[in-house]
């Protein structure tokens, strides 16, 4: 016999093999009913003939119990199909799509009812976070399952947040962040939530530096108020039905309020300290030659030659949330990525190829390590002009950053680089845009590829340095491998746990100046605009990824 072949496109053909190709020239609608009719375009996401079998619904009910009683329940098995892992997230946004659009259509014919609403949250990113993918997705599914939604937008301070729940009359009060110095804003905003005697409100806390027990343990010592998690937007929805059914327990009273355990790398000063026992990272590697002193810019790109940088696995299953189905094994669900998610990923490429503006600069400095500190020179390689200080592991190695290079004490001077990348400004207000009107899926498409775009070119341009040093010799051509670091030397970038400290940044744009491409820096060290990214280079062949403890 022949050796069997596995191929992953006939093993996805034959997992649809009974499912017959729609004739798109017959109607979809037919012989359902007008209940049935509505539902459909719910739950599949269909636009077309939307208003007309609105209008022929509204022949026989009020629009109030159009969308109470029908389209509400379509959403309803939205979320049920998403929760059970059957629906991808951008199909749910779609679904959102047509919910907005046949609520608008209906709006106008509806007297606006006092106390109707399902229940109402105030929802804010906090102060000094700019990321708000996670909270605008709260509010598309909160909306259009029938809540109202006051979302005030990013960087807000808890007096905004307050101000605004009470001018609207908000239940909950929804607070999201991306940061691990976010997660400690939102505890402070729930003492003075105590402070002022307003722990009536309900809250709601989400974002990816947040864990569960964090907030239900932590936080909820402190808060005198109920305080949920929300892992993402249909736990949102989930809460939001319990509180309208009164199913949110009360808390207990408050004992002596705990210290939430969740601490920033600067209150944990242990590990900045150095105790003169260092790692095992070896000190006789040769120092790449200085390409040249100080910061220059690019900003001419090919962009199409950018976008071969982009992870498509960090594209399609991170950033779109495109997951694999039960039942789906690895190699299917690629195929099945390769047939829906890369056509999407192409016409993508094209429509944003003139809204991407790809800036870069970068540079190269002088220095040496002292201990868990890295000292960067002047070009006299003599005088101090910045000092870095990094934490060190109390466990395993013993790893520091500083330890890639050489040390005061070998009397050499080494080399570390520095980039700052961006894909601009206008991708954000496209996003913005797109959002605003109602296009729920290209916004989540449109936001992942600039977020994604944005580390291509960080990808691309380590790769430039790699060569400038002299370290790209060895680079892999296979992609695969180039995501996966298989390069002599790694970047970091601030905020992440080997150079925890955001405030860092603050030295990396003195030394960049990255102003004349368009980055800025806010008030709590964050890159501006958003879909923007730094990183320190080492050249180091042991400089490799690592964790903090």
């Amino acid at each position: 016999m022949g050796e069997v072949i596995y191929d992953p496109l006939i093993e996805l053909m034959k997992r649809f093999e009974n499912v017959r190709v729609s004739d798109t020239s017959k109607d979809p609608f037919a012989g359902l009913s007008v209940e049935e009719t509505l539902k459909k375009h719910i739950v599949e996401g269909i636009k077309r003939n939307l208003e007309a079998h609105l209008d022929a619904a509204l022949e026989t009910y009020p629009p109030l119990a159009i969308i109470n009683d029908i389209l509400l329940d379509g959403m309803k098995t939205v979320g049920e199909l998403f929760g059970a892992g059957k629906m991808q997230l951008p199909f749910v946004l779609q679904s959102a799509e047509v919910m907005k659009a046949a609520v608008r259509h209906l709006e106008p014919l509806m007297e606006k009812l006092e106390g109707g609403e399902r229940g109402s949250m105030l929802i804010a990113t906090v102060a000094g976070d700019v990321h708000d993918i996670g909270k605008n997705l709260v509010d598309i599914i909160l909306t259009n399952n029938g809540y109202r939604v006051v979302n005030i937008g990013i960087k807000q301070p808890i007096n905004a947040i307050i101000e605004k729940a009470q001018e609207h009359n908000c239940q909950v009060i929804g607070m999201s962040g991306l940061l691990v110095k976010s997660t400690l804003v939102m505890r402070d905003n729930l003492l003075e939530l105590n402070a002022r005697g307003l722990h009536n409100f309900p809250v709601v806390l989400g974002g990816a530096a947040l864990t569960r027990a964090y907030v239900e343990q932590d936080l909820a010592g402190i808060y005198a108020g109920r305080v949920h998690y929300a892992q993402d937007a249909f736990e949102g929805l989930a809460l939001m039905e319990r509180l309208e059914k009164g199913e949110w327990t009360e808390p207990a009273p408050l004992a002596e309020p705990r210290i939430a355990s969740h601490r920033l790398p600067d209150q944990q000063p242990d590990l900045y300290v150095f105790d003169g026992v260092r790692s095992d990272v070896r000190t006789d590697v040769p120092v790449p030659k200085l390409p040249f002193y100080g910061a220059k810019k690019f900003s001419r790109f090919d962009i199409f030659e950018l976008y071969r940088y982009i992870n498509p696995v960090s594209l399609f299953r991170g950033q779109w949330q495109f997951k694999r189905q039960d039942g789906m094994d690895n190699p299917t669900f690629n195929a099945w990525l390769e047939a829906n998610a890369r056509p999407i990923f192409e016409r993508k490429c094209r429509d944003l190829a003139t809204v991407l503006e790809p800036r870069v600069k970068w540079g190269y400095f002088w220095c040496q390590s002292d201990g868990n500190d890295l000292i960067v020179y002047h070009e006299d390689a003599k005088t101090e002009r910045a000092r870095f200080r990094f934490p060190r592991q109390s466990v395993d190695r013993r790893l520091c950053l500083s330890d890639f290079f050489r040390s005061v004490d070998s009397g050499e001077m080494d080399v570390v680089g520095f980039h700052v990348v961006t894909v601009g400004h206008a991708v954000s207000e496209h996003e913005r845009a797109l959002f605003a009107r109602g296009d729920y899926e290209e916004y989540l498409y449109t936001h992942g590829m600039g977020v994604e775009t944005a580390e291509a070119l960080a990808e691309y341009w380590h790769k430039q340095i790699r060569a400038e040093m002299g370290i790209g010799a060895n680079d892999p051509e296979d992609m695969k491998q180039l995501f996966g670091a298989k390069y002599q030397g790694s970047r970091y970038s601030f905020g992440y746990p080997a150079c925890p400290n955001l405030e860092d940044q603050a030295l990396l744009m003195d030394l960049l100046q990255p102003q004349d491409i368009g980055i800025e820096l806010s008030e709590e060290f964050m890159l501006v605009p958003e879909q923007s990214t730094s990183a320190i280079i080492v050249h180091h062949p042991e400089a490799k990824y690592f964790n903090i403890r």
